[in-house]
């Protein structure tokens, strides 16, 4: 909190709430008021802005039929490419480098398929051991279609820790052999914060390409991905950014690959103006747009565009300030109030390596999840001992944070997680 003296009080929380110059963009969101919502890092609660453009897109559909493409307030043919430079400022981008497009894990299918280009000794592509597992997935099939043994050809770097990723490991194992590197933003269960700038610095010393997942920081915090040269990224959009479950993601690619051809060629992966020549010679759009697959799914792509105007006027480094002053509390709090019960804090403290979640351990994390649910409170269990709680600072208060820890340490005390198995359900 700064300067600024903790205090435990719910007083205190509610002076801070009062300070709050963003407290108002919480009337801009459906929340409950019997409930506090702490898992916006999984998936974002859903805005008045987002259903209104939802309920656009329903009308142009009803009035124009097919000329939906082509006509009305917001044509189809169109909105990935007005979404994605709407998007640019919250990854530091150039407006014809971002497209909203795919899903994330299709996003990075196309993106390996397109910058990993094994010659020579350099065959293999770095990645860690902590990143979620889709990525993995995904490298792995990429590396068996271009006829390689993940095995032998897929780098993780270690983790000392089982929570963080140390920086100067990941650059050690930069070494010669190293075709492409591949790196989350945040790591997802801890919420540490990698140096984008200076593991990008010195990819770009040994000539090697590198991307990141921004999952997990999108919305959350700033970046400047054009200013610090980073080759690609790929997001979803349905954490932070809170445009729906399963919404379009989204593609960001340096301005020095545009043109490139995309590795996985689709209908949308066109010049514009070509697209229908219907030539079987694609010509690829000289933006970010050729790394499109398929057509947009435009019913998934309205909330992002309601989203995306709270998020223009809120200011990504507004959110992020607000963002660290919550989890500061939440952490305080913590301290304070849980230190007999064995919690654990498993996210950097520090301002620069922290996301947007507090992550607590504890031996019993799945039932006391299930225990924090049924007193409403709306956590994150992570296996197999992992509480993810997220403060999003759109919509959620100091008092949020106050009511939750509050909660919880009435919990512990009665041993109301005893009532529970310690076992995660289908769906964590």
């Amino acid at each position: 909190m700064g300067t600024q003296a903790f205090g435990a009080s719910k007083e205190y929380a509610s002076n801070l709430d009062q300070q709050d110059e963003l407290a108002f963009f919480r009337d801009e969101f459906y929340t409950k008021q019997d409930s506090i919502y702490l898992i916006g890092n999984s998936l974002g609660l859903l805005s008045k802005r987002s259903e209104e453009a939802l309920e656009a897109i329903k009308e142009s559909w009803k009035e124009f039929g097919i000329d939906g493409w082509t006509e009305g307030e917001e044509p189809w043919f169109y909105l990935s490419e007005k979404l994605g430079e709407k998007s640019a400022p919250l990854v530091g981008a150039k407006p014809e480098e971002v497209i909203a497009t795919g899903s994330t894990t299709v996003n990075l299918h196309q993106l390996i398929a397109t910058f990993y280009k094994p010659e020579g000794k350099r065959t293999k592509i770095l990645a860690d051991e902590l990143t979620f597992p889709s990525d993995i997935f995904a490298l792995q099939s990429q590396l068996k279609l271009k006829g390689y043994d993940p095995e032998e050809h897929l780098i993780q770097v270690k983790s000392k820790d089982g929570r963080i990723i140390e920086e100067d490991d990941i650059i050690a194992a930069m070494k010669d052999d190293i075709a492409l590197i591949m790196l989350p933003s945040v790591m997802y269960r801890s919420g540490q914060v990698l140096d984008m700038k200076r593991l990008t610095e010195e990819a770009k010393k040994r000539n090697i390409i590198v991307g990141f997942d921004l999952c997990h920081s999108i919305g959350a915090l700033p970046h400047a991905l054009s200013e610090w040269g980073v080759d690609f990224a790929f997001w979803c959009n349905y954490k932070y950014v809170n445009a729906g479950p399963g919404s379009v993601a989204g593609i960001y690619v340096n301005e020095r690959h545009l043109g490139k051809a995309p590795g996985l060629a689709g209908w949308f992966s066109s010049d514009k103006t070509r697209q229908f020549d219907m030539d079987h010679q694609l010509t690829p759009a000289d933006t970010a747009g050729a790394f499109q697959i398929g057509t947009p799914h435009m019913l998934s792509l309205a909330p992002l565009r309601g989203s995306l105007e709270i998020f223009a006027e809120a200011g990504i480094d507004r959110l992020r300030k607000k963002s660290l002053r919550l989890t500061q509390y939440m952490m305080d709090l913590v301290d304070q109030e849980l230190k007999d019960y064995g919690f654990e804090i498993g996210n950097p403290r520090e301002d620069h390596r922290r996301g947007g979640h507090v992550y607590l351990e504890h031996p019993e994390a799945a039932r006391i999840c299930k225990a924090l649910k049924a007193n409403k409170v709306i956590p994150d269990f992570r296996n197999p001992n992992g509480i993810r709680l997220t403060p999003a600072a759109l919509y959620n208060s100091f008092e949020d944070v106050w009511h939750a820890i509050q909660t919880l340490k009435k919990i512990m005390e009665e041993e109301q997680y005893k009532q529970y198995e310690n076992k995660r359900g289908v769906v964590a």
